[in-house]
């Protein structure tokens, strides 16, 4: 579950990025995101460094800007950066990916689904799944996938809060409780 703060800084950044005339892409800003991501997961040091108290907002933004200025980052998203370096929040910045990435896809009017399967899919099976999904919500489906062997066979799929679950294991499972309520 993303915290009230990750949201809040989320929604600050989505507003920017999706305002008439922002001249940013948002998927761009979503790219630059995790690429900054990555690069502080990558290097420990990096990470202790812009955590530490000991090391004063200004170096930290200094050095993040040496390092992200050869990717190539938009001003915004460098500048959100800074904010969240500034204000203490660099603990929760893949927390504030993953809101941006959600409350993003919300905006610009996708829903995210989960489809887990016993096997892997086959392109036409995945095309369809998400084309069934999209119709069932109403709205464009971006589609994780990802294998499941317990499930035996079959899938489930899971769009926001509610669940298709059409797996053998699933089945199995609902005819046990029919037997066992008689």
């Amino acid at each position: 579950m993303l915290s009230v703060v990750a949201k809040r800084y989320a929604k600050a950044l989505v507003d920017v990025v999706t305002a008439p005339g922002s001249g940013v892409d948002p998927s761009r800003a979503l790219a630059e995101l995790r690429s900054i991501e990555q690069l502080m997961a990558a290097s420990d040091d990096l990470r202790n460094a812009l955590l530490s108290p000991a090391v004063s907002p200004s170096r930290k933004r200094a050095v993040v800007a040496k390092l992200i200025a050869p990717m190539g980052v938009c001003k915004q998203v460098r500048n959100f950066v800074f904010v969240v370096i500034d204000h203490r929040r660099v603990a929760e910045f893949g927390s504030i990916v993953e809101a941006f990435e959600t409350l993003l896809d919300e905006r610009l009017g996708f829903v995210r689904a989960d489809v887990s399967s016993a096997h892997a899919l086959t392109d036409p099976q995945r095309a369809s799944l998400e084309a069934q999904l999209s119709r069932l919500s109403g709205r464009t489906a971006k589609v994780k996938f990802s294998t499941d062997p317990a499930l035996l066979a079959g899938v489930v799929a899971r769009v926001g809060s509610v669940v298709y679950d059409g797996s053998v294991r699933g089945q199995l499972e609902r005819l046990r409780v029919k037997l066992v309520s008689g």
